[in-house]
């Protein structure tokens, strides 16, 4: 198969309270989540596959997925919030190289309050430490930039560098599985120029990765402007999400973008049909300019040597790690129109959770949710 990276919603349970992400209050029903039968339709030979949710701690067969998809990627990751270290405990004495990426915002005030988590940084910081105690060879925490928590970046990166860890950024975002219409920076250049002070420290280091995960942040900043994309969107040719019910999504941000449903069809059906080349087309033509690890990972891979980037972000690297060894600045305004800064209208600050509780509220009727759901 072409190189192809994976995305598995597992669930949209979770047990963080995210002022970002209301799927915590959109949970699914585990009777209707995603079954090994159908993930096991999923080719091998997969470059990329990661597992994600909602929280995919939540999955009492989370061992069980992972020992059949393990098999399947060249890459294994599961993303989880961390407050449940200990299930992945078992996984990782199984398989150390399995990816791990804990949601961390920072501080640990930062963190809490975003992410409405009671002592939630203290247990991500120790359950990675542990990971790494039982032989864990690829463990990092991942943050989601905006104006609350882009002050942390540089510190975040510097604890990251102080353990070995790594660290994965994105930033706000709205997507139909959010329950979310506020994503938005309320200062945009404010958080671009916190992005540039990561940039340059990642690539004062003596890691390849970070040099690339250098021009990825190039990429948010361009994202946390308003601007368009570094490079074009490649998803649904070599990216796609499956959601929960077993949907295959070209990206987690369109829900146009449905390519068909895995539990009733095959994988070539869905992936090689003629929905598949519309959508392709539509991915082409997008403009919500979204710049998140996966897409953007795919987007920067040559096309002929997956395991190679596209001559831009490499020429990138060469030249401005050159300046950071000559003490040169990175001139951020050769690659980034700063004065064409995207103006929103006015935006309401993001509502947050940590040490509240509340009556779960349902924005949507969503067509898999049951009428059972809503009587909760």
């Amino acid at each position: 198969m072409n190189p192809m990276d994976i995305s598995i919603i597992l669930t949209y349970r979770c047990n963080s309270k995210c002022s970002m992400c209301y799927i915590w209050q959109n949970p699914t029903l585990p009777e209707k989540e995603v079954t090994l039968a159908t993930l096991d339709k999923i080719p091998d030979g997969v470059d990329y596959l990661n597992l994600t949710g909602g929280e995919p701690t939540l999955r009492q067969d989370l061992l069980d997925i992972v020992d059949l998809l393990y098999p399947k990627a060249m890459q294994l990751e599961i993303s989880s919030n961390g407050l449940n270290s200990h299930r992945i405990e078992p996984i990782i004495n199984k398989y150390p190289d399995v990816k791990i990426r804990y949601s961390l915002e920072g501080s640990e005030t930062t963190n809490n309050r975003i992410r409405g988590e009671d002592d939630g940084y203290n247990k991500k910081v120790a359950g990675l430490l542990r990971l790494q105690e039982l032989g864990g060879t690829d463990l990092g925490f991942a943050i989601t930039i905006q104006d609350d928590n882009v002050q942390d970046l540089v510190y975040l990166f510097q604890l990251c560098q102080k353990h070995g860890f790594e660290l994965a950024t994105s930033t706000l975002h709205n997507g139909f599985q959010f329950h979310k219409s506020d994503n938005v920076l309320y200062d945009r250049l404010k958080v671009a120029h916190h992005i540039e002070g990561l940039i340059t420290e990642q690539l004062k280091t003596y890691d390849v990765k970070n040099w690339f995960r250098a021009y990825l942040n190039l990429g948010l900043i361009s994202k946390a402007l308003g601007l368009p994309r570094l490079l074009r969107c490649t998803a649904a040719t070599d990216f796609v999400f499956i959601d929960p019910w077993s949907d295959v999504y070209a990206c987690n941000v369109r829900p146009d973008l449905r390519m068909g449903n895995l539990e009733g069809g095959s994988w070539d059906e869905i992936y090689n049909g003629p929905l598949a080349q519309e959508i392709t087309q539509k991915v082409y033509q997008c403009k919500h300019n979204c710049w998140m690890v996966g897409s953007a990972k795919t987007a920067m891979r040559n096309s002929r040597f997956s395991k190679l980037p596209k001559a831009d972000p490499t020429l990138w690297v060469i030249i401005n790690k050159l300046r950071v060894m000559l003490n040169q600045p990175i001139l951020f305004e050769k690659y980034i129109d700063y004065s064409q800064v995207h103006l929103d209208d006015k935006v309401s600050k993001r509502q947050y959770f940590f040490g509240k509780t509340f009556k779960r509220q349902v924005e949507s009727r969503d067509h898999h949710y049951t009428d059972d759901y809503f009587n909760v």
